[in-house]
């Protein structure tokens, strides 16, 4: 049976030499694989006591949809306005104020568009109990930004 790792492509040198690109891509386009990596996040949050997932613009929502329907949970997403400048923006009444949230992504690496997540999640009076992931990139330090936050992934990579 092949692990959640197995379908990850990584591709050498990619944007630049010495970067190892982890491509998401390829779970989804294997039924198999994108079933493994739902229930790896669904075994994540079975003890998690919360409201709504959100799921970070575009494959945190991918990810997060079935996790939401599986658990009969709404689901907000987010979404990148201006893809230069990482403008995350999220519906004022996505959130209402006491919600326990689970966020969900594809990818951490430098941690900076979920930590902004989280803090919107917090700015409307949510509280954010969980964040997953599919993969992470340990060597990027994207978890010390997450510091204070129960921060769980299925595959980490130890370099960048």
């Amino acid at each position: 049976m092949k692990k959640l790792e197995d379908y990850v492509i990584s591709i050498p040198d990619f944007p630049s030499p010495g970067i190892i690109f982890r491509d998401v891509t390829s779970i989804l386009q294997d039924g198999e694989g994108l079933h493994l990596a739902i229930d790896q996040l669904l075994e994540m949050v079975k003890d998690v006591d919360f409201d709504v997932i959100v799921g970070a613009e575009s494959r945190g929502f991918i990810f997060g949809m079935p996790v939401a329907y599986e658990l009969h949970k709404p689901v907000s997403m987010d979404y990148e306005l201006e893809y230069g400048t990482g403008t995350i923006e999220m519906h004022a009444d996505s959130i209402k104020p006491g919600q326990k949230v689970v966020i969900i992504d594809d990818l951490i690496a430098t941690g900076g568009t979920v930590e902004a997540i989280a803090k919107l999640v917090e700015k409307l009076g949510g509280q954010v109990v969980k964040i997953c992931f599919i993969m992470e990139l340990a060597g990027l330090k994207g978890r010390e930004k997450l510091a204070g936050y129960d921060v769980e992934s299925a595959i980490i990579y130890e370099g960048k």
